[in-house]
């Protein structure tokens, strides 16, 4: 059942000009990797836990690619700061998202908003790395799994001060600590070879 999920999600992302593919395990998501992004291209990431917990990170730091590693050890705010702008201009840009509907749209909501950024423009494709947790029934469904799933656990691993770190739901903060910023639907793309959206089948990040 879930692999018929999947595959309504990959034809309703090809209606929108984009592109979805679902992989058995992480091999078979660097063999889509390599088939989508060049050697020698520069790639940045996204803040996502997706990216780590799928061994995304290590392998772009294996030599690749020329990789604009925003977690690198001893790195200052303005250093990360100058790799958020310069990814900007990368040849591929790897993240996950929080939501993606059955129709082929992925919802957002970021803290700084260069992730939902290079999303939207900039980077000359995008790599959206995804478990099928992540795939909601409609924009309703995504907004409620935000403000339920993503944000409180962020918040949480994050160690932020916010009030759903308690309570475990959205509860339209002010606080200081908020990551609850910028909210982005992404629902076409005018280049059908821009954004990529791979699937694996488990539950991956928040």
């Amino acid at each position: 059942m879930m692999e018929n999920r999947v595959e309504k999600v990959i034809k309703n992302l090809k209606k929108n000009n984009m592109n979805g593919y679902l992989v058995k395990d992480e091999k078979e998501l660097i063999d889509k990797i390599e088939e989508i992004v060049a050697d020698g291209a520069t790639v940045s990431v996204g803040g996502s836990m997706t990216l780590f917990e799928t061994g995304i990170i290590d392998y772009l730091r294996q030599g690749r690619y020329k990789f604009l590693d925003r977690y690198k050890d001893g790195l200052s705010r303005e250093e990360v700061g100058k790799i958020y702008r310069e990814a900007f201009f990368a040849d591929a840009y790897f993240t996950s998202t929080n939501a993606i509907t059955e129709e082929g749209q992925l919802y957002n909501v970021d803290g700084n908003g260069n992730r939902v950024a290079a999303m939207i423009f900039g980077p000359k494709k995008v790599i959206v790395i995804t478990g099928t947790n992540k795939i909601v029934a409609d924009m309703d469904e995504a907004i409620k799994r935000v403000r339920e799933v993503a944000a409180p656990l962020n918040s949480k691993r994050l160690d932020r001060m916010t009030p759903c770190v308690k309570t475990e739901k959205c509860m339209s903060c002010s606080s200081k600590d908020r990551i609850c910023n910028d909210y982005t639907v992404i629902g076409r793309q005018g280049d059908n070879q821009r954004l990529h959206v791979i699937f694996l089948d488990k539950k991956l990040g928040y």
